[in-house]
């Protein structure tokens, strides 16, 4: 797949599918395919889905990730300019985790652009809380096994030091008044959809209803078992749900 260079880097994404596009943006150090690997191939039969890898991320390498207090804002910036890039003037957004921060900027920044969007995972603020359960994260040994191998795949032995400096961009982040887009929240136009997996060790319930609360006319859908990644675990219900939000029903 074909790698785009924007903004002094080349970055990596790959598409499927023909139609009218959404873009799948994924969470902290993560890859669009790997991420995803349970939407792609469905949405792929109606729409053109595109995955990037954001910069300093699997194949949108190098150059090494680091993370500024405006990384959220750099990263929405950088797919923005890979979506102009590609001619798609408006699209869809999927934004999970750190994807969804990206996603929900980008709505912000440039509401004419985005049709719709899907949001899960993500968090508009930092708090106390979510700044504890990474810290409580911080050496990747504390990760399960399979979470650490298949980063390691990805990332061999810089893994560790990567995971450091992101947790320590949150850290920044949270010390400089943690606002991601929380105030602009009222920027967002486009129809907006939210799902969240109530018992997320990462993202307290409070952020998805904040989010909602935030959006105009935007729904929110819990999954009451559901962690962080609920588009793995019950990706059927995950993909029916967010297919009818597309089509309007």
């Amino acid at each position: 797949m074909p790698k785009l260079t924007l903004h002094g880097f080349s970055m990596y994404y790959e598409t499927y599918g023909t139609g009218q596009p959404i873009v799948f943006i994924p969470g902290a150090l993560g890859t669009g395919k790997a991420d995803f690997a349970y939407q792609l191939p469905w949405f792929s039969q109606t729409y053109q889905v595109i995955a990037p890898d954001p910069r300093g991320y699997g194949e949108s390498r190098p150059p090494e990730r680091d993370y500024p207090l405006d990384f959220y804002q750099r990263d929405a910036e950088d797919v923005l300019a890979l979506m102009t890039a590609l001619g798609h003037d408006e699209f869809t957004v999927f934004g999970w985790s750190d994807g969804a921060n990206i996603g929900a900027l980008m709505a912000a920044n440039s509401p004419e652009r985005i049709r719709r969007l899907v949001l899960w995972g993500g968090n508009s603020y930092l708090s106390a809380e979510e700044i504890a359960a990474f810290q409580a994260m911080r050496s990747v040994s504390s990760w399960s096994q399979r979470d650490a191998d298949a980063m390691r795949q990805t990332y061999g032995d810089s893994l560790d030091a990567l995971w450091e400096r992101y947790v320590v961009g949150l850290e920044d982040l949270y010390a400089a008044g943690g606002d991601i887009y929380r105030s602009q929240l009222n920027g967002i136009e486009c129809p907006t959809l939210i799902l969240h997996g109530e018992k997320d060790p990462l993202v307290p319930s409070f952020h998805p209803r904040t989010i909602c609360q935030g959006i105009r006319g935007s729904s929110l859908h819990v999954f009451p078992e559901g962690k962080h990644k609920i588009h793995a675990k019950y990706a059927a219900e995950f993909n029916q749900l967010t297919s009818s939000f597309l089509a309007g029903q």
